[in-house]
């Protein structure tokens, strides 16, 4: 039988690798239900349609197109 004294030196790193095993599984499912719920709509995957003059809305605010380029849009999007 081994002495009691010198049982616990190897009971520490098992210790650390089963706590980094179950932060491992525990981040993975989170990483996994992150992905499944950014998907997009109820549809599990099919992307969210936008309208195509809240886009252009958008991307003027964000300073990507000029407002010439945005009147043109809704011009073009309207029709007229």
């Amino acid at each position: 039988m081994w002495p009691m004294h010198n049982a616990g030196w190897w009971l520490v790193p098992w210790g650390v690798v089963m706590v980094a095993f179950w932060v491992g599984v525990v981040a993975l499912v989170i990483w996994a239900i992150s992905r499944l719920v950014r998907r997009g709509g109820p549809e599990h995957g099919t992307p969210v349609r936008q309208d195509p003059l809240e886009v252009a809305k958008l991307r003027y605010a964000r300073g990507e197109i000029t407002k010439e380029q945005f009147d043109q849009i809704k011009k073009d999007l309207s029709g007229v």
